[in-house]
């Protein structure tokens, strides 16, 4: 296959979301996308029509993600030249797009995408012009990088283009950026904080601050062990209480 109709097929993937549909979601996206393919081979209308309706199936899946699925599918088509009938093809492009989409709503919708957007908030309450910027150098290169390898290990790999998107671990990722949100959150809650009521001295103010951060994470780690929420809440408040007396007996 010529390497200008790779690059299209590549590049018409970014439009998959522009024709979602209820019904089908993106499917007329999947179709477009794959059209360079058919007018490369210069197939029959009557195998052209075939190879179309069969991706004119239900398909959704991440978008970001939707790169590696196509360049499997391409690659799977090109070993039987758009003549198969069997399910094979059909059947793998389902397998995958199911497991994508669970993976790449985790990744990007659930842990890089609102990372991404506490680091700009926290640049923009700081007075940054360019926390915008950093938004979308944090969130773009990611998925423009997955996008890009995904579909060229799936062409690469047909079946088994799935093995590139497995080795990224991006579900083992996602929880490791949530934790660096949490602690940008913290840390973005305490020290843009107005201070100026409490009777700290500076040095004595940072302690505490960082102190409160440390307690938040202990609490995060043992919700994560499977302590009671209640419990915590309970325990929170008894030390609180037993902190504040302690401070009106002095």
């Amino acid at each position: 296959m010529k390497k200008t109709t790779l690059i299209k097929i590549f590049l018409r993937s970014f439009f998959i979301q522009t024709t979602l549909n209820f019904r089908r979601m993106q499917n007329l996206g999947f179709a477009m996308a794959i059209i360079p393919l058919v007018r490369e081979w210069n197939l029959s209308r009557k195998d052209s029509e075939k190879m179309l309706t069969r991706h004119l199936q239900l398909f959704s899946t991440n978008p970001y993600l939707s790169g590696s699925v196509i360049g499997s599918v391409v690659c799977l088509e090109e070993e039987e030249n758009g003549k198969s009938e069997d399910l094979n093809i059909s059947t793998i492009k389902q397998s995958m797009m199911g497991s994508y989409a669970a993976v790449g709503d985790v990744f990007f919708w659930g842990a890089l995408r609102p990372f991404a957007s506490i680091i700009a908030v926290i640049l923009s309450y700081m007075g940054l012009i360019f926390a915008p910027v950093a938004f979308l150098l944090i969130y773009t290169p990611s998925h423009i990088w997955i996008r890009l390898k995904g579909f060229i290990e799936g062409y690469r790999g047909g079946e088994k283009g799935f093995e590139f998107i497995r080795s990224l671990d991006l579900p083992g990722v996602a929880v490791k950026i949530r934790w660096l949100a949490l602690v940008a959150l913290a840390c973005s809650a305490v020290f843009l904080s107005e201070t100026e009521g409490w009777p700290f001295i500076k040095t004595f103010d940072i302690i505490a601050k960082l102190t409160a951060i440390a307690f938040i994470l202990f609490c995060l780690l043992l919700i994560k062990k499977g302590v009671s929420q209640v419990y915590i809440i309970y325990g929170a408040f008894i030390l609180f209480f037993l902190i504040s007396g302690g401070g009106l007996l002095v």
